[in-house]
């Protein structure tokens, strides 16, 4: 036996056994740089928990989330049991968290974002809605495609999902929206939708956003002009008593409770379009982030200051969440913001190759799915990080800090490696999983199956 076969036994050896090992490579990889770069960004972290405990906690997050990879690769994505939890059982999990969270959750950045489960122990449902969208949409596409095309049934159904989810989500963020229709996106090319419909659906999305953006500006219009009179009445009332029944607190907390959303995103994208130079602008507490992190950018140039070299970051708002991006660019450079961001690229092009493998689409779906809302999640957050988007929140993938995110990163991994180690098995006597299929109706082909002749590398 040559020494180029034994190589490529030993890899199938590997994929059979624990998954894709390009996938291992990118998950450890991201981890390292998590460690490294989200206790280097932990400045202000450091200042009120410590010198240890910012990175202990990560490390509790990373552990979990390992627990979670390593359980979950080892599970056949076939199974009854799985698809039942990963299906309509987190689906109506995400739908409940995501109205409760709409009444009763923490303000997190301007807006109800999470929710407390125990004393120090948050949970963003935007992050479950994510990993639920697409394991949602890979049930319906693999239940309604027919000749390897998706029924207008399944079309109807993927609809009203987005919109369901996007119109629970919008209020936490207006990117949230926008990644849920970029996964949607892509995983109709790949169910094998045509053309034509993904316009169609494309459109209807696009008409629903904007009849959305106009009606709530005329309401939030209508409450301030209503604002404006009440308060008008209250303060001729009110005349010869200057002082406020709330105290400074209360008060302040109330106008950040009653601040509109859309207002927000309108002044957040009248400044991102009308920005002048950045060199001009004055430091305000509005634009501080933004300027912080272009500092920090600037001041990496090409190859960085190095680890833990920051100068940003104890002044940068969020920069072990948010913005962790800049300060990986200001401590390794351009070359090390290309390296992180090739690192996702690679996962969404790896999950391809494992795609163009499969016989199924359900698989299919579920790993080119998971890939994407990684990837355009990272994307998101770069773009938003060096002035391409608005300023939004969106966490970089198993990087920033947060349990929330790190877990259900972690999850979307363990699928992709359980799907990937499950078609390494497809045709091998020993473990025929993939043949073993045991709900009816997720037999439909993968339309973009290579031929068998081709040899996956």
């Amino acid at each position: 036996m040559s020494p180029q076969e034994e190589k490529k036994n030993r890899y199938k050896e590997i994929s059979r056994k624990y998954g894709d090992p390009w996938i291992w490579g990118i998950y450890i990889m991201l981890v390292i740089i998590s460690i490294v770069e989200s206790y280097s960004a932990s400045s202000r972290e450091v200042a009120k928990m410590g010198i240890y405990m910012p990175i202990v906690k990560q490390c509790i997050f990373l552990g979990v989330g390992a627990i979670c990879v390593v359980g979950l690769m080892h599970v056949d994505y076939n199974h009854p049991v799985f698809l039942y939890i990963m299906v309509p059982v987190l689906a109506l999990f995400t739908v409940f968290f995501l109205i409760f969270v709409m009444k009763f959750g923490i303000y997190v950045n301007g807006a109800r974002r999470a929710v407390a489960l125990f004393p120090g122990v948050t949970l963003q449902p935007a992050e479950m809605a994510k990993l639920s969208i697409v394991t949602l949409l890979s049930y319906i596409f693999a239940k309604t495609q027919k000749n390897r095309d998706i029924s207008n049934t399944g079309m109807i159904w993927a609809a009203f999902v987005v919109l369901i989810y996007g119109g629970l989500m919008i209020k936490s963020g207006l990117t949230n929206t926008l990644l849920l229709i970029s996964i949607a996106g892509s995983m109709l090319l790949i169910g094998g939708a045509r053309y034509k419909k993904i316009g169609i659906l494309m459109v209807f999305f696009g008409f629903m956003m904007g009849a959305f953006v106009i009606i709530k500006h005329s309401n939030d219009q209508k409450k301030e002009n209503m604002t404006e009179i009440t308060n008008g009445v209250a303060s001729s009332s009110n005349s010869n008593d200057q002082v406020s029944d709330l105290p400074v607190g209360d008060e302040k907390k109330t106008k950040r409770d009653d601040e509109s959303r859309m207002g927000t995103w309108m002044h957040r994208l009248h400044d991102w379009y009308y920005r002048d130079s950045l060199v001009y602008k004055p430091i305000t507490a509005k634009n501080q982030q933004e300027m912080f992190s272009r500092m920090a950018q600037a001041n990496g140039g090409l190859i960085g200051k190095g680890i833990g070299q920051s100068r940003e970051c104890s002044r940068l708002p969020l920069a072990f969440s948010d913005y962790i991006f800049s300060i990986i660019v200001e401590e390794t450079g351009f070359i090390g913001g290309l390296f992180v961001m090739l690192l996702y690229l690679s996962l969404l092009g790896r999950a391809a190759m494992i795609v163009r493998r499969s016989k199924r689409v359900l698989p299919s779906l579920l790993v080119i799915g998971m890939a994407s809302f990684i990837t355009f999640q990272a994307l998101f957050h770069m773009a938003i990080n060096v002035g391409v988007f608005p300023v939004s929140g969106q966490p970089l993938p198993l990087i920033s800090k947060g349990g929330s995110s790190i877990f259900v990163i972690s999850v979307a991994f363990g699928v992709m490696l359980s799907v990937s180690r499950t078609i390494a098995n497809y045709g091998n006597k020993k473990n025929k999983v993939e043949e073993t299929l045991e709900i009816e109706g997720l037999d439909a082909e993968n339309p973009t199956e290579i031929p068998p002749k081709n040899v996956w590398k």
